[in-house]
């Protein structure tokens, strides 16, 4: 048992000291806020390829404008500054995030129409941004 104890630390801190990743140096409280926004999201997505895999595809597109979409920027806004993640945020981690709400505006308007097709092909887009901030960037 603790040998598996061992090498599973050892293997945990050779993952942390390749973590090449650029840091992000939030407040604590903005910190926070992202991190809820993130998981937040993450149930959101879930919920949209449910409305999607359901045929949902017009509700799937107003989920997603609603909870990810342009609309849907400003939800740290009143919040103490400190609490704000994206005064924070190195420039280029932000314009990612702004290119997240743009890409799930843009699959809301396509599922809008209804066209299931469409609207598949834009889901990568929607998760892109995601894998592009995560990849590049951590808070702690």
């Amino acid at each position: 048992m603790k040998t598996l104890l061992f090498i599973s630390a050892m293997f945990a801190s050779q993952v942390f000291a390749q973590d090449a990743r650029q840091l992000a140096p939030l407040p604590a409280p903005a910190q926070e806020s992202l991190r809820t926004e993130m998981l937040d999201n993450l149930i959101g997505l879930n919920e949209v390829l449910t409305l999607m895999a359901a045929g949902k595809v017009k509700e799937a597109g107003a989920f997603a404008e609603k909870e990810f979409g342009v609309s849907a920027m400003g939800k740290h806004r009143s919040k103490p500054m400190d609490a704000r993640p994206g005064p924070h945020m190195p420039p280029a981690m932000h314009g990612i995030g702004m290119d997240g709400h743009k890409a799930a505006s843009e699959f809301a308007k396509v599922a809008a129409t209804g066209d299931r097709d469409k609207a598949l092909a834009l889901l990568p887009s929607l998760t892109g941004s995601c894998v592009a901030c995560h990849l590049s960037y951590r808070t702690r």
